[in-house]
């Protein structure tokens, strides 16, 4: 499946930004879809994910209460609405799928995800 992001930009600390994934093809909507960033000089870290039907979420706890993830399957898309941003929020921003169709288990692992976009950059200023 193909992934492509948008949304990143540049935004002042406390503003907020919502990021967009489109997806290619019918299956997107039985991935579970998980949102990851990385920082200059740090590993790739999950944001969050949910899983393909929408009925359960998982969140960083760095980013619990400000970050909100949604999916509209009819639209094959899938979003992260981040609200509060913090300069450490700045990184590259990842919509990745796990291609094994309904799976019941929600990963926050990236080995478990089988499909990327290129990704988007978000920078907050202090």
């Amino acid at each position: 499946v193909q992934l492509v992001e948008s949304g990143g930009g540049l935004v002042q600390a406390g503003g907020s930004l919502r990021l967009s994934c489109a997806a290619s093809g019918r299956a997107f909507s039985t991935y579970n879809v998980g949102w990851f960033r990385q920082a200059p000089g740090k590993e790739r870290e999950l944001v969050a994910a949910i899983r393909w039907s929408g009925a359960s979420t998982l969140f960083a706890d760095s980013v619990k209460g400000r970050f909100t993830i949604s999916r509209d399957n009819a639209a094959n898309t899938a979003s992260l609405q981040m609200s509060s941003l913090q300069p450490e929020d700045t990184a590259v921003y990842y919509c990745a799928a796990d291609r094994r169709a309904r799976r019941s288990l929600l990963s926050r692992f990236e080995f478990e995800y089988t499909d990327w976009g290129q990704g988007t950059q978000v920078t907050v200023s202090s």
